[in-house]
């Protein structure tokens, strides 16, 4: 990373005045990424009620030179979680230099130690020189009040480069492949992309995989409230069999990648390869709109969405989540604390789920 000379710096906690000079560093910064804008601080708040903590670092002229957005998860079950950025696989610091970088992070621990948060997260693309020196500087550390060490283990986002036109793409592929693309248009399947129009059906797809993978639903409101904050840069494409919604899939622009944060298909129509069809006509329109990069979203080595997302052409890039958390204490996972239930939860009833879901989701950073 290509960090400027170091400056003064002040941090400093951000408010709704702030959103337009935030949004502007985001944009300016080559390093930025999509949930870097000031407007997740607005959609967290709003669809969940959490409390916020947006830092910025500016110099002497008031001029933003940092920024670190932070959302507080507060509950009984699964305890207190200061995060960046919870919900997605990255958001971290975003700074013009080393010195910057460390002020912002520093700040944020004493943050989550006035807190008295259970931990800290900082979800990051890329690996933080600061970071990794703070964390194999043991003799610094044994000084300290609390522990430090990357999470991320073996997870990666799978990013794909896109070629400036869909059929480079599409004959890149193997034959096989490039058949099992084909099949739903042999099958007469409709691909529409759109906005809030298309959240009805959309969400009622992702809320039944979500139940049949026994994971509590996000509140539909989140959903809507990033398609009005987002805009254009946000779409939704929903596969139909006439007039019936088999699979969704929702997008996020941001400067030349398309992220795919959610995608979803019923399983009974699998055999159809909607998952094949609606991945092609989003990747078809990434293309078309002058993307460059099409990021699938994490997965793991072994996972099957691994290998669905490797056979796109898509290549991993490593994830560095890096946690602080108090000494002596056993933080168990939001995973392991809701594995219980999964059993449990397959079995209700998906409007059940619908209103009890949320409840539960928002308090998991994951």
């Amino acid at each position: 990373m290509n960090f400027q000379l170091s400056i003064p710096v002040s941090i400093e906690l951000c408010s709704k005045k702030d959103k337009n000079s935030w949004n502007d560093f985001v944009l300016k910064n080559k390093n930025s990424n999509l949930y870097h804008f000031f407007e997740w601080k607005q959609i967290i708040e709003k669809t969940y009620g959490h409390k916020t903590y947006y830092l910025k670092a500016v110099d002497n002229s008031g001029k933003i030179r940092g920024i670190l957005p932070l959302a507080y998860l507060k509950s009984l079950i699964f305890g207190k979680k200061l995060i960046s950025l919870p919900y997605f696989d990255i958001g971290g610091v975003l700074a013009d230099n080393i010195e910057t970088e460390k002020k912002l992070l520093e700040f944020s621990i004493e943050l989550f130690k006035k807190l008295k948060a259970d931990s800290l997260e900082i979800r990051e693309k890329k690996e933080s020189v600061y970071l990794k020196e703070a964390i194999f500087n043991k003799d610094e550390f044994e000084k300290k009040e609390y522990f430090i060490k990357n999470t991320s283990s073996d997870k990666a986002r799978m990013v794909l480069n896109l070629p400036q036109k869909a059929t480079y793409l599409f004959n890149s592929y193997k034959s096989k492949f490039k058949n099992d693309i084909k099949k739903p248009f042999r099958e007469n399947l409709k691909f529409k992309i759109g906005g809030k129009e298309l959240l009805d059906d959309f969400y009622s797809i992702f809320s039944v995989n979500m139940r049949d993978l026994g994971s509590p639903v996000h509140s539909k409101s989140l959903f809507e409230n990033i398609l009005d904050l987002f805009n254009e840069k946000a779409r939704i494409g929903i596969v139909y069999q006439e007039k019936k919604a088999l699979a969704c899939i929702f997008t996020i622009g941001h400067k030349k990648t398309l992220s795919n944060p959610w995608a979803s298909s019923l399983k009974e129509y699998r055999y159809l390869n909607t998952n094949i069809f609606q991945y092609w006509k989003m990747l078809e329109y990434a293309c078309l709109n002058g993307y460059e990069y099409f990021d699938f979203g994490r997965s793991a080595p072994l996972d099957n969405t691994f290998k669905f997302k490797k056979k796109w052409g898509a290549k991993p890039e490593k994830l560095f989540w890096y946690n602080f958390s108090m000494e002596n204490s056993s933080l168990e996972s939001e995973k392991s604390k809701f594995g219980g239930m999964v059993k449990y939860w397959q079995k209700i009833p998906v409007s059940v789920t619908q209103i009890a879901g949320p409840q539960i989701r928002k308090n998991i950073g994951l």
